[in-house]
């Protein structure tokens, strides 16, 4: 199949950037998405040409690395699909597809499609931890969980931190990754030691690094790969309401 690509292309986050036009030809459509690119690349690099930069790393939906907008889609057309699970008989013969980075005041482009997801990693850091003992591994029946509640954790846990939420949030809101963080925590017998606190930390973080406020489009819910549920976050502005007024009355 013959492809026509526009790709925005970037020198850095203080550099204008462009679309710029690529064609591809014969292209085996049980190629995956990011194959693709890598076929552009080794043309580009052939030609002497600078490759496109993009982010990737295990390319089997699990590190969360490899996220762009696809046509104006974040992963592309597929639902619960990431970019690197995507393929190109998903697309038609002779297509034309714009292929641009998350963008975000707070994903600042490093190059091309690259962008800088490191405000995720303060978010999780200013509060993602958990007080443990030392020692050998508790016996997995030594603290009883029921099913649901280990399911509802496992939901939760199973972001994977892409930033798609924040991409196809008109306001480029990070509220679905904090709140999925904070709710995988305070579900969980071990996270409710520090939950009042995590919760502060976490959003107040989260405002720091400048992401936008929730308007409740449950957009980031639809683009999510893992189908994160929008309910974490009524859960996390709880936990925060209830942090405050502890707080206060503490205090």
């Amino acid at each position: 199949m013959d492809l026509h690509l526009k790709i925005w292309r970037q020198k850095n986050y203080q550099s204008e950037g462009k679309l710029v036009n690529y064609d591809l030809k014969d292209l085996n459509p049980h190629m995956s998405f990011l194959e693709m690119l890598d076929t552009l690349n080794e043309k580009l690099i052939l030609q002497g040409d600078e490759p496109v930069e993009f982010d990737h790393d295990c390319r089997e939906g699990i590190c969360g690395q490899c996220g762009v907008m696809i046509n104006g889609l974040a992963h592309g057309p597929l639902e619960h699909t990431t970019t690197c699970q995507l393929h190109l008989r998903s697309f038609k013969d002779g297509d034309t597809i714009v292929i641009e980075p998350f963008r975000a005041l707070a994903f600042p482009v490093k190059k091309d499609l690259k962008i800088d997801r490191s405000a995720f990693d303060r978010i999780i850091s200013s509060g993602g931890f958990v007080s443990v003992n030392t020692g050998q591994a508790p016996d997995a029946t030594a603290i009883a969980i029921t099913h649901q509640t280990a399911e509802e954790a496992f939901d939760s846990a199973a972001c994977i931190g892409c930033g798609a939420c924040v991409a196809t949030c008109k306001n480029a809101s990070a509220a679905l990754f904090t709140s999925a963080k904070i709710s995988h925590m305070v579900l969980l017998p071990q996270g409710k030691e520090e939950r009042s606190e995590r919760v502060i930390n976490m959003v107040k973080q989260m405002d720091a690094e400048h992401f936008g406020h929730c308007s409740n489009t449950e957009a980031c819910e639809i683009e999510c790969p893992q189908g994160i549920s929008v309910l974490n976050i009524a859960r996390m502005n709880f936990e925060y309401g209830r942090a405050l007024f502890l707080r206060k009355n503490i205090f």
